[in-house]
């Protein structure tokens, strides 16, 4: 028949593609990305007419000889499912534009009338970004793009291109503001420092959007923000780089731009990409949507969280093996799903790093500031034991989970202003308030001669203002899992930073724990408030307590550590510190062996499974080394100066310290001594906690501090009466309990407590 030639679109193989055929091989499409080869009589027979001069109809009508017009339709169908086929004019130039795109897998000819149809606006942010506009406009127009021209542009722009000199001037604020009224998408970059900023793209309809963003920025630089607080404006520093690397930054400016117009969308598009003029390396730091963001999320999410009922369902456990310490995931499972929340720039964790000081068999990994220290991260802290926010375990993967956890559970614990609060005086909800004296469990006695005790000691240890039950103050909801209904817990004993009406109070890691869900939270929660306890009524009244015999623990990680710790002339022991609650607390100790002052060092650890309760206490004993372990006979060496630690170290020897030994009789405390039932599910778990704190005759109080942004469960468990183990010596257990239990044959005078405070 007579082929007459389209005046239509035909197939043809996509503009990136160049198909040569080889007798007796095959189709070979070669692109800049390398070759494809399509075998089969078919394709081979079809190649030569795919050039966009025939349709389809057309192809099955003037199929070569022996091929049959199906077989034409399947091969030319599996070719564009494939890809590979595209509808053009058989005269049509090829444009390089053309061939980009489609190398990037966007319609070529689609994505050049996109860019050729769409405007740009270009606005600045500062003084030097202003002065930078005129440089951008020129570039976008160079690299085909079309200025917007405000006034005379019927149509919105595509897309808006907003210069600044800091990602945090507040100006950015209300520029957001407006683009995600008009439904303009606009692309951020700071071009006149070292490195260019650029991106994301802030999309209205969808986020995150620029507080998306500066949120984390201003968290992981707070220095800066404090500063730009204090100031009253941001914190500017002079412009610097060269101009070929501002003339880049320029034009990927651009290219992100045109990419974006033209319909290319990837994952990049919504990161911070930073680019490194010195060796020519980038990286890109996520932007995530914050889901309680007041801009463009639900600010109510955590109202709504904390009024809720805490309600406990199933929870099965991953095992009941020492090396997964009954948790509802893997450290390999926690890792993989949240490890995303570390960046140094956008993350709600800027870092997870080894600790450099001592042998890597610590295990000890930092991850950040600890607010519980200094809520601002800018206060005067010495670097004592827990300036920052660690993480411990029996392996690295152990370690870095745990470090993660920490840091998220204390940036879950700051006052961020979306929780919900009452204001009253104590007098007008005193029926369904918890009382503060019985949680903070301060003595009369101590708020004479606070001002003196505070300036001597560390913030942990400092004596509230006595509480007015007249004054009103902030209070906060938690819920009660042993009496079915919230009770208020002043909000700034659970919230660090928490601003207005704060009252005597000063929040404090006690009770808080991250989890792998919320009944593994509260459950790791409840444990540390049973274990300070019970540390608390041995460091105070200074009581021998019985040995651990590690040997019949037959733990083989407890006996490797016990090696290495000789290897660096060390000692380690184990003392039983178990109250009358019956959960297994331990307190690991090590000493030096080889000078006078013996440097020694604790680590605490409870749990309802006696094995597992020993490894915590020797994980946490390994994290508290590094600062200690190059200490050399001179006294020189330590990387510490708290003083109060100090002092310990040099003068602390279990001489003048006899309580840090085990008692002279009775034997070392084996497995045997813990009756201990395993139990599979975390739900039965807090069950038992709360069947404990019943008969105390308190209440289990848990607040849900989880943050929409992070998905990772923090919790916050507060059983009143139960004693941290800082200086909080008021009437109570501290005194009750070691009489109870046989230690002391009467209590204790408040004269006689031991005057060293708990330095950890």
């Amino acid at each position: 028949m007579t082929y007459r030639r389209s005046t239509e679109p035909g197939l043809a193989f996509k503009h990136h593609l160049t198909a040569e055929v080889v007798e007796n091989e095959g189709v070979f499409l070669v692109s800049e990305r390398g070759v494809t080869v399509l075998r089969g009589a078919g394709v081979t027979a079809l190649a030569p007419l795919l050039d966009g001069s025939r349709t389809l109809d057309q192809l099955a009508d003037s199929a070569p000889a022996g091929l049959p017009p199906g077989q034409v339709r399947q091969v030319v169908g599996r070719l564009l499912e494939s890809g590979l086929l595209t509808h053009r004019l058989p005269d049509a130039a090829t444009t390089p534009d053309e061939v980009f795109w489609e190398l990037a897998g966007v319609d070529g000819p689609t994505a050049v009338r996109r860019t050729a149809g769409a405007t740009v606006a270009v606005a600045g942010v500062g003084a030097h970004a202003r002065g930078a506009v005129a440089e951008m406009t020129a570039a976008l127009a160079a690299g085909g793009l079309r200025p917007h021209r405000a006034g005379r542009d019927t149509e919105p722009p595509g897309l808006a291109v907003v210069l600044c000199d800091t990602y945090l001037d507040p100006e950015l604020e209300a520029l957001s503001a407006v683009y995600r009224s008009t439904g303009t998408p606009w692309l951020i970059a700071r071009l006149t420092h070292e490195q260019p900023w650029i991106g994301p793209v802030f999309t209205p309809e969808d986020g995150p959007c620029w507080n998306c963003l500066a949120e984390p920025l201003r968290r992981n630089r707070p220095a800066e923000a404090f500063l730009g607080q204090a100031l009253g404006h941001p914190v500017r520093t002079p412009p610097s780089g060269l101009a070929a690397g501002r003339a880049a930054g320029l034009h990927l400016t651009c290219l992100e731009a045109v990419k974006w117009l033209a319909g290319q969308r990837h994952s990049g598009q919504s990161a911070l990409w930073l680019f490194n003029p010195h060796d020519l390396t980038s990286r890109h730091h996520p932007v995530r949507r914050r889901p309680q963001c007041p801009s463009c999320g639900e600010p109510g999410l955590m109202a709504r969280q904390v009024r809720a009922p805490f309600v406990c369902g199933s929870r099965p456990k991953t095992g009941t093996g020492t090396g997964t310490g009954e948790r509802s995931m893997t450290p390999e499972a926690m890792l993989e799903r949240h490890g995303h929340l570390v960046d140094d720039l956008t993350g709600v964790v800027k870092e997870i790093r080894r600790d450099p000081r001592g042998p890597g068999f610590l295990n000890c990994f930092h991850s950040g500031h600890n607010p519980a220290v200094a809520p601002t991260g800018l206060a005067a802290v010495r670097s004592g034991l827990r300036g920052h926010s660690s993480g411990k375990g029996t392996t690295e993967t152990q370690a870095r989970v745990s470090a993660l956890c920490e840091a998220v559970e204390r940036h879950s614990g700051y006052f961020q202003g979306d929780e919900p609060t009452v204001t009253a005086a104590y007098r007008d909800v005193a029926d369904r308030a918890v009382h503060p004296d019985a949680v903070q469990l301060f003595d009369p006695r101590q708020y004479a001669g606070r001002a003196e005790w505070n300036a001597a000691h560390g913030p942990a240890h400092r004596v509230c203002e006595p509480f007015d039950e007249e004054v009103p103050v902030h209070w906060t909801p938690m819920w009660s899992l042993t009496g079915d209904r919230h009770r208020l817990v002043p909000t700034a004993m659970l919230y660090y930073d928490a601003p207005g009406v704060r009252g005597p109070f000063a929040a404090t890691s006690n009770g808080s724990a991250a989890g792998s869900s919320r009944e593994d939270a509260v459950v790791q929660g409840f444990l540390e408030l049973v274990e300070r306890d019970a540390v608390a009524l041995w460091w105070y009244n200074r009581t021998r307590q019985p040995g651990v015999d590690l040997d019949a623990f037959d733990d083989h990680w407890v006996g490797r550590v016990r090696e290495e710790h000789r290897g660096i002339r060390r000692r380690l022991w184990v003392l039983d510190l178990t109250s009358d609650l019956g959960i297994p607390v331990f307190a690991a100790l090590s000493g030096r062996t080889d000078k006078p002052a013996q440097d020694i060092t604790l680590g605490f650890g409870a749990h309802f499974d006696p094995r597992i309760a020993l490894r915590r206490a020797v994980a946490e004993l390994n994290q508290m080394l590094p600062p200690v372990a190059e200490a050399a006979p001179d006294g020189t060496g330590y990387s510490c100066d708290d003083p109060a630690v100090l002092t310990w170290w040099r003068t602390a020897t279990t001489d003048n310290q006899p309580y840090l030994l085990p008692a002279a009789t009775g034997h070392g405390r084996g497995p045997e001594d813990f009756p201990y039932v395993p139990r599979t599910d975390l739900a039965d778990d807090v069950e038992a906690a709360a069947q404990l704190v019943r008969g105390l005759g308190s209440e289990l109080l848990v607040l849900d501090q989880t943050r929409s942004d992070t998905g990772l469960p923090v919790v916050k468990v507060v059983v009143p009466g139960l004693r941290p183990f800082w200086t909080r010596f008021g009437p109570g257990r501290l005194y009750d309990v070691p009489v109870r239990l046989g230690r002391r044959s009467a209590p204790l005078r408040y004269e006689d407590l031991n005057p060293v405070p708990l330095f950890l």
